[in-house]
Formats: C-alpha cells, sequence, structure tokens
C-alpha cells in the first residue's frame, strides 16, 4: 500500500490545470487538480476549472475552492474620467469618474496623477490633494469621489497640464490596471485693473482728473465726472480695491488750507470733502460690493485721507468684468477761504488672494 500511495503522489494521472485568465488579479501559488494543493489560507476566494479532480483542498474555514463558480464580482478597468478646467481654475481642476455599468456597488477607486506625462505618478489622497503614496484609504466609491458631479483635485501648479488615470478594486487581490488617461491644464493666476473718469459709463484714458468748479458756500457740490473702477481676477479667494489720498482733503498749497476729508453727512456738516460709491456690477463672479463708510447714499461720504482703506470687496470669490464707481462731493463755508489751487490726490490700489 505505501509504494501504491508512492506512485500515485508521484506520477498524478488525468490532471487538467486551469489558470483563471485575468488582467486585474494575480495568485502567486494556484495549485487545482487530481492530487493537487491550494496551501493554506484565510481570507480569499477563487474559481477553477478542473478534470479528474483529486486531492486535498485544503481546510479552512474562510474561504471556499469552487469550480467553474466566480465569488466576488470584480470591477472592471475604468474608462477615461472627464477632467476640465472652467478656464479661470490655476490650482485645481474637476474630475468626474466614469464608472463601468457593471461594476458592483461596492467598488473603489483610485486616481493617478502626473504632471510630466507619467515620468513620475502620484496619487490624488482621500482629502483630494495630491501625494507621492496610495494608501487604502485612497480607495474611495463612486459617491466620494463625486458621483455623476465630480470632485476637485486641489493644491495644483498654475498653467501645468495634468494626466490622470482610474483604478478600481473591489476588496483583496482586484485592483484594476489603470484605464486609459485624459488630461487638462491649470489656468496662469491672473489679475487685471482699470481706471475711467467720465460722467457716464464710458472708457477713458489717462491722464485723469475730476473738477467741481466754482463752489457755493452751503450748498453741497457733486463733480460731474465720476471714477470708474474695473478688476477681474481668478483668485480664489477674491480681491480688493483700496483708496487713499495724500492731503486729507481738498487743500490750498497758496493758503495753507485744507477742505477736510470726513466721513459724515454733507447736508448737515459745515464744511467737508468726501466719496459715495455710485454702482458696483460684474458679468460672473463676486459679486463686487460697495464697504462702509462709502456705501451712503444722499449726501453721505466717507473719509479719504492718508489711510489706505477699503473701497470694493468681491465678496472672497473670484469676479469677471467687476465694475464700480464713485462720486466726489464738497461742502463749503461762508469762512472757507476762496482759492483756486484747492486739490487732493487719490492712489487707487487693488489686490487678490491666490
Amino acid at each position: 500500500m505505501k509504494k501504491i500511495v508512492s506512485l500515485l503522489s508521484s506520477f498524478p494521472m488525468f490532471i487538467v490545470l486551469a489558470f483563471p485568465a485575468s488582467t486585474n488579479y494575480r495568485l502567486d501559488a494556484f495549485e487545482f487538480g487530481g492530487g493537487g494543493g491550494t496551501g493554506s489560507s484565510t481570507g480569499y476566494s477563487f474559481e477553477g476549472i478542473a478534470g479528474e479532480t483529486g486531492g486535498n483542498a485544503g481546510n479552512s474555514t474562510t474561504y471556499g475552492a469552487n469550480t467553474g463558480l466566480m465569488l466576488v464580482q470584480q470591477a472592471n478597468v475604468p474608462p477615461a474620467p472627464t477632467f476640465v478646467n472652467s478656464s479661470s481654475w490655476y490650482n485645481k481642476l474637476k474630475i468626474t469618474i466614469n464608472k463601468d455599468s457593471g461594476d458592483p456597488t461596492d467598488a473603489t477607486y483610485a486616481i493617478a496623477i502626473s504632471d510630466d506625462n507619467w515620468v513620475t505618478t502620484e496619487w490624488v489622497q482621500n482629502d483630494n490633494t495630491v501625494g507621492a503614496t496610495l494608501g487604502s484609504e485612497d480607495f474611495q466609491t463612486y459617491a466620494n469621489w463625486g458621483g455623476a458631479s465630480g470632485e476637485f483635485i486641489i493644491g495644483l501648479t498654475p498653467n501645468t497640464t495634468y494626466k490622470v488615470k482610474v483604478t478600481a478594486s473591489q476588496g483583496k487581490y482586484t485592483q484594476s490596471p489603470l484605464g486609459p488617461e485624459a488630461s487638462a491644464a491649470t489656468s496662469q493666476v491672473s489679475i487685471s485693473f482699470d481706471l475711467d473718469v467720465s460722467s457716464i459709463d464710458e472708457e477713458t484714458a489717462a491722464p485723469y482728473s475730476v473738477s467741481f468748479g466754482d463752489l457755493s458756500a452751503g450748498s453741497v457740490t457733486t463733480a460731474t465726472n465720476k471714477v470708474w473702477i474695473d478688476l477681474t481676477t481668478n483668485a480664489e479667494s477674491g480681491g480688493y480695491i483700496y483708496i487713499s489720498g495724500v492731503n486729507s482733503g481738498l487743500k490750498s498749497t497758496v493758503l495753507n488750507y485744507t477742505i477736510s476729508a470726513v466721513s459724515a453727512d454733507l447736508s448737515v456738516s459745515s464744511e467737508g470733502f468726501g466719496i459715495q460709491s455710485s454702482s458696483s456690477t460684474e458679468s460672473a463672479g463676486g459679486p463686487l460690493i460697495e464697504l462702509t463708510p462709502y456705501d451712503g447714499t444722499s449726501q453721505n461720504v466717507g473719509i479719504v485721507n492718508t489711510t489706505i482703506r477699503e473701497l470694493y470687496s468681491t465678496s472672497g470669490n473670484p469676479i469677471t468684468s467687476g465694475r464700480g464707481s464713485f462720486v466726489l462731493k464738497t461742502k463749503i463755508s461762508s469762512s472757507t477761504p476762496a482759492a483756486d489751487d484747492y486739490a487732493e490726490t487719490f492712489t487707487i490700489i487693488t489686490s487678490a488672494t491666490f
């Protein structure tokens, strides 16, 4: 009996071995058939195709060997994702995973990304930033990646082309190869700013000046021309427009006298000078809003002195074709000395937070 057993162990007869063909998992040690052995394992399943089956499949309570039966529905190799830029994003791009309709509901996906045409491959992390390594936490469900609405990949470099690929998984030993790539480019950071001086909304050229003409004591005089300001920026946190003055009012150098800049209602003040926002619009983003103390009505004006003050804000958002205007108002009293050289110089600044 021992001799027969030895012969059967050394020369198994009528054995058909079948190794499942797959591009998305690998079994390093796969033995199945008469006299074969699966080895020991705790926690996986596989399918096999066998002819005359013999031998022992091993003892385990956490896996099963089933001929011709797939126990795990694996995720498919994902198609190319949708990858876009809105033309204004300089530090982020939107990706939408196009999952296969046959994927199981608990399939998870990971996103590979490269900015050097795959010389270097990095991975989108579960907080949507880019990192060098891929962890199990970076495999997320279709819903976690934003579903059909997509998700932003953030922290990217401006004016750079990125390529992405997606891999799918459904449990251990089931990660698919990376699918086809998609590419998109971030925009350059940008801010544009312009001034105009006119009684109507039109483009004008420098130099810019506003005249009050002759002033009458006891009356509020509003300059005919307005100062118009243009602002466009793709800064993610928006921008501000600031204003300051040199003389802190209308100053006569000849008389060394200044009609002081104030934040006040000129209709009840004996004397003063200030500005008042007249309009604020935008074609997209923002909105552009008038800030206190320049958002008054009637004869209420805001002070312009040597302190740099916020005049307009884009509400913490990018803005396209923001346009605001303000008017100059002044009032003199019967005791204000007459002169023809009262003047103030404004400095208008814009900034944005990228």
